[in-house]
């Protein structure tokens, strides 16, 4: 063909759009010019005649009887090109500024986007933010992949969701901040009340000052309180509940210990053994007896951070 580098670039742009990878800045200020060219010089009449011209220049491309199998498979990437060419005068721009959502990305520095609805959202480095052409609908939806803070245009009756990878955060107004790091997920909630859901556990509602985690463990969640400490005046961060769902006993040990330092010898038998539990005590001792009952076992304790448990 003639048009060897618009083919080129034709299957370069459609399998971006097909596999999600994002457009470099280059075709993006192609694709903008293309369009303004586009509506500039062509008329509706006139992009029909040439639809019409060139899908008849295509017959001889589909008509294997008159061409031998090699012949058609040699040049049928020539004819896709072309009929990609052709969606894009007639449909792709349509697709791509009334459906496609719109992407932002926060490459190497934070991004700050207002949404329609009045929402601000602060992408944080590496953060990618879609939003469908539809937004804002009776609900307002939008997917994240990484970091982001969120200050959402308060509705009583649109709520605002934020799917993010493996859990989501439902509210109606509100300040606060989604962070994602591998599979650890947390949600920290500024201002007004959101509830946050993820597989596996209930459902958990936040309040000012809280904060919820999974720790990077599926089926775990937990909610945490930020309080000030009135003999040293440091934040401190206050256990509220913390659900396993389905979750080995050892994963549980080693979820204890990391994050609050409560150190816990037990049978290695028990190691792998499958534990739901619901731990809303108000003392680790509560929380620890609750554990070793569900696992059939007797708690001895050595200090306030140590627990052996028996047979």
């Amino acid at each position: 063909m003639k048009y060897s580098k618009v083919e080129a670039f034709v299957f370069k742009l459609w399998s971006r759009e097909v596999s999600e990878d994002e457009l470099s800045e280059k075709e993006l200020k192609v694709l903008e010019l293309w369009e303004k060219d586009v509506i500039k010089n062509l008329e509706k009449n006139q992009i029909l005649e040439s639809k019409i011209k060139v899908l008849t220049g295509l017959e001889p491309y589909f008509v294997q009887s008159a061409k031998s199998p090699t012949y058609f498979r040699r040049n049928l990437y020539s004819a896709a090109a072309v009929l990609l060419l052709i969606f894009s005068l007639g449909g792709f721009f349509t697709y791509n500024f009334l459906f496609k959502p719109d992407v932002y990305v926060a490459e190497n520095i934070n991004k700050t986007i207002r949404l329609e609805d009045g929402s601000v959202v602060t992408l944080l480095s590496g953060a990618k933010l879609t939003v469908e052409k539809s937004f804002p609908a009776d609900t307002r939806i939008v997917n994240l992949k990484g970091d982001a803070v969120f200050s959402v245009a308060k509705s009583k009756i649109h709520p605002f969701i934020v799917q993010a990878d493996g859990f989501s955060t439902r509210v109606m107004g509100t300040k606060f901040k989604v962070v994602q790091n591998g599979a650890s997920k947390t949600v920290d909630l500024y201002e007004g009340k959101v509830a946050v859901s993820s597989p596996g556990v209930a459902v958990a509602y936040l309040t000012p000052n809280q904060r919820w985690t999974n720790f990077g463990i599926l089926r775990t969640a937990a909610v945490v309180v930020s309080k000030t400490d009135q003999k040293s005046g440091k934040k401190i961060s206050v256990l509220k509940s913390l659900t396993f769902n389905d979750v080995s006993f050892r994963i549980i040990m080693e979820v204890l210990h990391k994050n609050y330092g409560i150190s816990i010898k037990y049978p290695q038998e028990v190691a792998e053994k499958k534990v739901t539990a619901d731990l809303t005590g108000s003392t680790w001792d509560e929380n620890v007896e609750a554990l070793a009952f569900i696992v059939g076992l007797e708690v001895q304790k050595e200090n306030n951070t140590t627990y052996i448990l028996k047979k």
